[in-house]
């Protein structure tokens, strides 16, 4: 299992992802699931796997190949729109599928499905997020709601809803998308460091940040403290039951009263 997401804000674009692909006690392994395609002054597109590997691994192998080969019908490089570059990831990852050897007599095969995050920009066009299904169809967010998850998504997903809005910073987006993150390895072991972050700022069509995180990464364990810290403090705040009053109240009242009896002797 894995965690991938996709932020889209008035600035630019968040993406990040975890890289364990599987864990037990005695087998943890880590793959990057995060990659970029930058043509600079041109276009820029990021793409967030989750799902089978090998099926991963064969869209990832296609593109570059398309990209090389002059005769190829379709690439990145000649796709009009962010949602042609979307539909041709779409008919490979189908056709990944359907190519591999070993499938039963109905045609079907087990656990080889992909989902994909797409995110980028070509110039002249607005930057645009995409997830791709693995029946190869696409769909975009919703503006209120300008994000997108691929794979362990419920944890990680209150924190998003509470805070993505279209004016979000980068800054913040980038934060949230690690706070997200963080709440999900913190209920579920499948998903894992490191952790890969690329962030894009609005018409620079280039990657303008790269980081990974580490559970020994100072920013990271800062990130992690004080999300922590914070709340708790505001767990605490939290309003309190009405019989919570009567109990503190008889609890000061016996407390109060052999201070009295004291005084009285």
């Amino acid at each position: 299992m894995t965690y991938c997401l996709g932020i889209k804000v008035n600035d630019g674009l968040v993406l990040a992802g975890d890289r364990r692909t599987s864990a037990s006690v005695d087998d943890v392994r880590t793959y990057n699931k995060l990659h970029s395609f930058e043509f600079p002054g041109n276009r820029v597109f990021i793409l967030l796997a989750s799902g089978n590997l090998a099926t991963t691994q064969a869209v990832l192998t296609q593109i570059q190949d398309d990209l090389e080969n002059p005769e190829a019908a379709e690439n990145l490089l000649t796709v009009r729109h962010m949602f042609d570059a979307a539909e041709y990831i779409g008919r490979l990852g189908v056709e990944a599928r359907e190519n591999v050897p070993g499938k039963d007599k109905e045609g079907e095969s087990l656990h080889l499905e992909s989902t994909f995050i797409l995110a980028g920009q070509i110039a002249g066009e607005e930057p645009t997020l995409y997830m791709i299904y693995p029946a190869g169809n696409c769909i975009s967010p919703a503006p209120e709601m300008p994000f997108l998850q691929i794979g362990e998504s419920k944890y990680g997903k209150p924190i998003l809803d509470r805070i993505i809005r279209p004016h979000v910073s980068l800054g913040d987006a980038t934060r949230c998308a690690l706070v997200s993150l963080e709440s999900t390895m913190r209920s579920n072991i499948s998903v894992g460091p490191p952790l890969d972050v690329i962030v894009y700022r609005r018409d620079s069509l280039e990657i303008d940040h790269r980081m990974q995180f580490d559970y020994s990464d100072p920013f990271y364990n800062q990130l992690q403290a004080e999300w922590t810290r914070q709340l708790e403090m505001a767990f605490q705040a939290l309003p309190r039951f009405y019989w919570e009053k009567e109990e503190s109240r008889e609890q000061q009242e016996e407390i109060m009263l052999p201070q009295q009896q004291v005084q009285q002797q």
